[in-house]
C-alpha cells in the first residue's frame, strides 16, 4: 500500500476523534472532558523539571521561548488546511525579501539547511541525482568534494557528509588552488570558527569566484547583530544557514537556507514532502514555516539597541550581586561571533569559596527554582540573560549570592 493512497483499514488510524472525524464524518471519538481542560501544564503533569535559562540558546536547553506572536501564528495556522508547498513558497518569498536574498525556505534547523543546500548544490534539479543522495556520487556523475578550512571542523560539519560528500581540508590560498579539481562541487565556510581559518570571508568568496565553485555559510548562533541576517547574502555567498531557534526565537526545530534562488529551488526538491530524497525526514509543517516568518519579523522590526541596554542591565545587576564577595572574580565580556551578547564570566578562588564548579552548577540546578548556567573552561561558569524573561536577572543574583556566601562560610 503506497503512502499517499487512501487508509482502508480502520485499525491503521490514530485513535484520535479528530482525524477520525474528518474521515468518518458523525463516527467520531468523545475526547475525554480531562483532555479538554484549559490551562492544563503538561510539563507538571509529566514531571519535567522547568528552569530559569541563564545558560544561552542550547539545543538541549530548548533554545529560545517563542514570543507571544509566534505562537498565536502556529495555532491560528493548525486551525486550517493548506498545500504544504504553497506555504513554503509563500513564506520563502517574504524571507527573502528581508534578508536581500533571491530565495530562501525554512528547514528543520540549521543543520538541516546545510545538509538540503549541500543536497541542492550537488543535484540541481535533476531528479535521478536526487534520489541517488547519499550513495555513489561519483558513479551518478555527481562532484563529491567539498572544500573547508582545517579550523572549521568542529562536529556539525556532520551535515554535509550526511549528503555523501567527502570535506577536503585547506589552510591557505595556495591549498584551495592545488584541491580544486573536476570533483570540487563546493567551498564552506563556518563563521563562528572565522577566526580559527587563515583565510577570512572575502578572501574565501574571491578564491570560490576564481574556480567558478558555490559557496555555503553556517551562520547558526550569529545572530545578534540583526546585520548577519542579510550581510552574507550582500557580501555574496550562495548559500547561508542559521537557526530559527536561538536568538531570532522562532519554533526550536526550524532553520533557514537562504540564498541563490536556483539553489534554493534545488534544495526544496531535496526536500519533505518529496519522498525518495535525503530530507523526505526533515519534515517541517505549516504551523512551524508560518511561526518562523512570524518571529523573523518581528525580530528584524524590533529596537535591537533597546534590547541591548536590557541585557547590559540585567547582567550589571547579577554582577553587582556578587563581585564584591571574597574570592569571586567577574567580568562582562562579548563573544565576537556566535551567542554575541553581554554574558558574565564569573570564576572563584576555591580556597575562599570552598565549592567545585561541578557542584555549584549542581546545587543551582536543583534549587528552587532551577537555574541553568554553563561552565567555562576557567572552572568558573558564564551567565547570559537574553533567555531570561523579565525580573528573573533578580532571582539568578539572589540565588548565586546565597550560593556562593554559604561556601564561603
Amino acid at each position: 500500500m503506497k503512502r499517499r493512497e487512501i487508509i482502508r483499514n480502520i485499525g491503521l488510524l490514530p485513535l484520535g476523534g479528530t482525524l477520525l472525524g474528518s474521515v468518518f464524518p458523525g463516527k467520531w471519538i468523545q475526547a475525554s472532558p480531562s483532555d479538554q481542560k484549559a490551562g492544563r501544564n503538561l510539563l507538571k503533569e509529566l514531571g519535567v523539571r522547568t528552569f530559569i535559562n541563564a545558560a544561552g540558546t542550547y539545543t538541549s536547553m530548548t533554545a529560545s521561548l517563542m514570543h507571544d506572536e509566534v505562537v498565536a501564528a502556529i495555532s491560528q495556522s493548525a486551525k486550517e488546511f493548506c498545500m504544504l508547498n504553497e506555504v513554503q513558497d509563500r513564506v520563502g518569498e517574504r524571507i527573502a525579501q528581508m534578508v536581500h536574498s533571491e530565495g530562501a525556505m525554512v528547514t528543520a534547523g540549521a543543520f538541516s539547511a546545510l545538509t538540503l543546500g549541500m543536497a541542492g548544490i550537488l543535484t540541481g534539479t535533476d531528479r535521478k541525482k536526487i534520489k541517488q543522495l547519499p550513495h555513489d556520487l561519483e558513479q551518478s556523475g555527481i562532484k563529491s568534494e567539498v572544500l573547508i578550512q582545517k579550523g572549521h571542523f568542529i562536529g556539525y560539519e556532520q551535515a554535509l557528509h550526511n549528503t555523501g560528500i567527502k570535506l577536503i581540508p585547506v589552510e591557505t590560498p595556495g591549498d584551495v588552488d592545488r584541491a580544486v579539481n573536476e570533483k570540487t562541487a563546493a567551498m564552506f565556510f563556518l563563521n563562528c570558527n572565522t577566526p580559527d581559518g587563515q583565510i577570512k570571508h572575502e578572501e574565501w568568496l574571491e578564491l570560490a569566484k576564481k574556480h567558478s565553485l558555490p559557496t555555503f555559510i553556517d551562520i547558526a548562533a550569529d545572530v545578534p547583530p540583526v546585520s548577519n541576517l542579510w550581510r552574507f547574502n550582500d557580501m555574496g555567498f550562495s548559500l547561508v544557514a542559521i537557526s530559527g531557534g536561538k536568538a531570532l526565537r522562532g519554533p526550536q526545530s526550524t532553520g533557514i537556507l537562504m540564498g541563490k534562488k536556483d539553489l534554493i529551488e534545488a534544495a526544496k526538491l531535496n526536500n519533505s514532502p518529496y519522498g525518495t530524497t535525503i530530507g523526505r525526514g526533515m519534515k517541517v509543517n505549516k504551523e512551524e514555516m508560518l511561526g518562523m516568518y512570524a518571529a523573523l519579523e518581528k525580530y528584524i522590526n524590533q529596537d535591537h539597541d533597546k534590547e541591548w541596554k536590557i541585557w547590559e542591565d540585567r547582567v550589571a545587576v547579577i554582577n553587582n550581586a556578587i563581585k564584591n564577595i571574597e574570592g569571586i572574580t567577574t567580568s562582562v565580556v562579548v563573544p565576537p561571533i556566535a551567542n554575541h551578547t553581554p554574558t558574565l564570566h564569573v570564576k572563584w578562588d576555591k580556597d575562599k569559596v570552598k565549592i567545585s564548579q561541578k557542584d555549584f552548577l549542581q546545587r543551582l540546578r536543583d534549587g528552587s527554582p532551577s537555574i541553568e548556567v554553563m561552565g567555562n573552561k576557567e572552572d568558573g561558569f558564564n551567565a547570559t540573560v537574553f533567555m531570561l524573561n523579565p525580573g528573573q536577572e533578580k532571582v539568578v543574583a539572589k540565588r548565586l549570592r546565597e550560593e556562593f556566601l554559604n561556601a564561603a562560610k
